[in-house]
């Protein structure tokens, strides 16, 4: 007997096609709560794109005068100046992006239900959990600064010391740094769907991510690797039409134009740039943020037994407004609910480790 399929996927281990399909379905499904946090998350950097193409390009004249005449004091100030705004608003954006990507698991874990989920819903269930993902972004960011701090001394130690010898190494070493890396990153990745769907603290989502990755990192990484792919290439589609927006506008607005078409194009083509990267970014967000989430869900299926706990739920319509598999994980008796067995039928055998 085939499993239940009451929403996006069916209430057993899913297979590559099926997570990437349920990611699509719940984009279309919950599209004002999921792309509106897409965009929320994307809009900061988009915003400081354009203000910075418009007034790079605007005041260009006045600062390379500026630039001529100033004292190398003066420059290294407007340089760290610049730098330390740049940081300011890579944090804002990375703690913001962190709180919404845990928001957005609830659309997706109640699209398994078929529950769809308004972007005020959305922000109400998680909204409890907003302090434990700021403490988890931070935890993640600090250990992002070790990845590129470490890897940065370590390089300056082996040269000054070995010098040449030192230089040699230097490319295995920077391949394993790369790999330990990605071991982590693919380790930690459902983390924030444990902070909000089971309500965990940041060190102990952290951990329970790195118990449900065990023996599924390989499939994980495939999975993660082809949507990395998928919205790169969409992406650069996406933003092909922008690089030929300059000589499109020259052309027409004006062949022989001065110096003020000139920044005016700059400034239209700063403009249309950030939107439209916004609007990519956004839906590989969501697109990103919902095969997270559907990886965890698998990943609590396979390992909880979470795929009963929801068929018991829908059959029961218990919960209508809240989060599918929060409070639920006891773990998985012998047999299947329903009679299905993923033994038998066209899931048997769907990935290397079984189950």
């Amino acid at each position: 007997m085939a499993p239940p399929k009451p929403g996006i996927v069916p209430l057993r281990p899913l297979m590559f096609g099926e997570i990437m399909d349920g990611s699509f379905q719940t984009i279309r499904r919950n599209a004002k709560a999921m792309l509106g946090a897409s965009l929320l998350a994307q809009s900061l950097a988009a915003i400081l794109t354009a203000v910075l193409t418009a007034a790079t390009a605007t005041s260009m004249g006045s600062i390379e005068a500026w630039a001529e005449s100033a004292s190398p004091s003066d420059l290294t100030s407007l340089g760290l100046g610049f730098v330390a705004a740049i940081m300011l608003v890579a944090v804002l954006t990375i703690f913001l992006a962190s709180v919404l990507q845990g928001a957005m698991v609830v659309p997706v874990a109640r699209s398994i239900l078929n529950r769809p989920t308004g972007f005020r819903q959305m922000w109400a269930l998680a909204r409890p959990r907003v302090g434990a993902l700021m403490r988890l972004a931070a935890l993640l960011m600090v250990g992002g600064l070790l990845a590129v701090l470490v890897p940065a001394a370590a390089t300056v130690a082996l040269i000054a010391s070995m010098e040449g010898i030192g230089i040699l190494l230097l490319i295995p070493m920077f391949l394993g740094f790369v790999a330990l890396f990605v071991w982590i990153y693919i380790k930690l990745m459902v983390a924030p769907a444990a902070v909000v769907i089971e309500e965990l603290g940041a060190l102990a989502a952290l951990r329970r991510s790195w118990e449900l990755t065990r023996a599924n990192w390989w499939r994980i990484l495939g999975i993660t690797l082809v949507v990395g792919i998928m919205v790169g290439v969409i992406s650069q589609v996406v933003m092909i039409p922008v690089s030929l927006v300059p000589p499109l506008m020259a052309g027409f607005l004006s062949p022989h134009g001065g110096a003020g078409q000139d920044v005016a194009i700059a400034v239209a083509v700063g403009i249309i740039t950030a939107v439209l990267g916004a609007l990519a970014g956004a839906l590989g967000y969501a697109f990103q943020t919902s095969v997270m989430a559907l990886i965890y869900m698998d990943l609590r299926m396979r390992k909880d037994g979470l795929d009963i706990s929801l068929l018991r739920m829908m059959e029961s319509g218990a919960d209508p407004d809240g989060i599918p598999g929060r409070g639920q994980g006891a773990a998985r008796p012998g047999g299947y609910a329903g009679g299905w067995n993923p033994g038998t039928g066209p899931a048997a055998g769907a990935w290397p480790d079984g189950r």
